[in-house]
Order: structure tokens, then sequence, then C-alpha cells
């Protein structure tokens, strides 16, 4: 391991690509699928528990990505690390890039960063992942493309109740959503959030701006309820939920 690199021969890579060639025009991606942190950082200062909980990472959102992509036959790229080491979907000039706090939760692991320890996680985490997601997305530039952006919400926050069971956000090219909205809403026992329970915005989200909108692609981001993806069969559920809708409107996307 050189000076430069955070990663170890011993850590995973900074994403995960699975389905690379899968023939559907749909690519997903999933920014907070993991709370694995580098060797060589330990656990931040924060105990198992505190990583395997909402602060580091989307719980559910992996899996149902995993099952999306091989639903939709779409390639997947996921983020190989917590979003506590660095958030791949945060601006790096935004404070929560690399947290200091999250939820009220202190991160020791993050407190006292040097220029360079930033330099080291952007380099070996951040710059990894979107370049793939660039690679992917140029390979499509003769083919019709859908990015969909795969998350978990926790189910109250700040001690505010959340009452979507999924959430749907876009802006500026907002058919894509609409068309999924409307489908999901066959269902009348969902409560679907309309940019709910986050809007889109350059001030705290980077993957979709920087990579679908920039093209002009159909893109949403997709929030599901994280009590809604307690087992295995609540995930299968919202993967097969989804890739349905998705098929029922592809036609009128493009």
């Amino acid at each position: 391991m050189t000076s430069s690199s955070l990663l170890s021969e011993f850590d995973l890579p900074a994403f995960e690509l699975h389905n690379a060639k899968g023939s559907g025009n749909v690519v997903l991606i999933c920014d907070h699928a993991s709370h694995r942190v580098p060797i060589q950082l330990g656990t931040l200062g924060l105990t198992i528990d505190q990583l395997t909980e909402h602060i580091g990472w989307d719980p559910g959102a992996a899996e149902v990505a995993l099952q999306l992509s091989a639903l939709l036959d779409a390639p997947l790229l996921m983020s190989g690390y917590s979003r506590l080491v660095i958030d791949c979907n945060r601006p790096l000039q935004n404070a929560e890039s690399i947290a200091v706090e999250s939820a009220g939760i202190a991160v020791p692991g993050n407190l006292t960063l040097t220029g360079e320890d930033r330099a080291r996680r952007i380099e070996s985490l951040f710059k990894p992942y979107h370049h793939a997601i660039e690679e992917l997305l140029d390979g499509r530039i003769d083919r019709p493309t859908v990015v969909l952006s795969i998350h978990s919400f926790s189910p109250s926050l700040n001690g505010q109740s959340r009452p979507w069971h999924i959430g749907i956000s876009a802006r500026y090219n907002i058919r894509l959503a609409q068309l999924m909205i409307a489908e999901l809403s066959r269902n009348t026992s969902l409560k679907i959030g309309d940019n709910q329970p986050y809007a889109i915005e350059d001030e705290f989200d980077y993957s979709l701006p920087a990579h679908a909108e920039s093209r002009g692609l159909p893109a949403v981001m997709i929030e599901i309820r994280q009590d809604g993806l307690s087992t295995a069969t609540d995930i299968s559920g919202w993967a097969s939920r989804l890739a349905a809708s998705y098929q029922q409107i592809e036609s009128e996307v493009f």
C-alpha cells in the first residue's frame, strides 16, 4: 500500500459492478450500499451496531438494487464503503461529505482529519466510484438509458414521522418520475412521496446531477422506507414491484 492509498491489498474495491453487460435500458446506482470501513480506519471510533444503522449506510438498498439488476437485466454500480468514510452522494464541498456527526452521533474518526486524509478518501473511494459510473454511461451513448438511484430512508427523523412507503424524486426531466408515481399509485395501499422525503438539490446531491442530469438522461432517486425492508420477503416484494412498474411504463419514457 502506498502512502497515498487508503485501501490495502486486504480491502475490497471502492465499488462493485454487477451485470456489466446487462441488455436492459436501465442503469442502477446505489450510493450507500455498504457500511464497510477500510481496514486502516478501524471502525471510525464507532461500534459495529452504530455502523450498521442508517448513519452508516442505506439498509436494504443494496439487496433491492441487486434483485432489480436481475429482474431488469440492468448494470448496477454500488459504492463499496460506508457513507461515513466519504459520502458518494454528497458534493465534496458539502460539510456532510465526510461527516463529523450523523443523527446526533459523533464520528470520532472524522474529527481531526488533515487535508491529506481527506484527499486520500476522495482519491481512493469517491473518484473511482464516480469514474466507474461515467465509464458505464459513456459506453451507452448509442442506446436509450434510464438511471435509477436506489436508497432507503428511516421511518422517522428528528422526532418527525415519515409516512411515505416510498419516495420518487426528480427535477428538470420529471416525466419518468410522474409515470412511476402514477403506476405505483395503482396500489392504493401505498403512500408515495413526490420529491419526498428528499428532493434533489445541488447542495446535497451529487450522483444524479453529475451523471444523469448533465447528460439529459431520464432519472429518478428512489427512496424506500427502511421498515418496509426488514425481511427477505419485503426486499423481494419491493424489487418485484419496482421492476413491474418500470416495465409497464418503459415504452412511454423515451
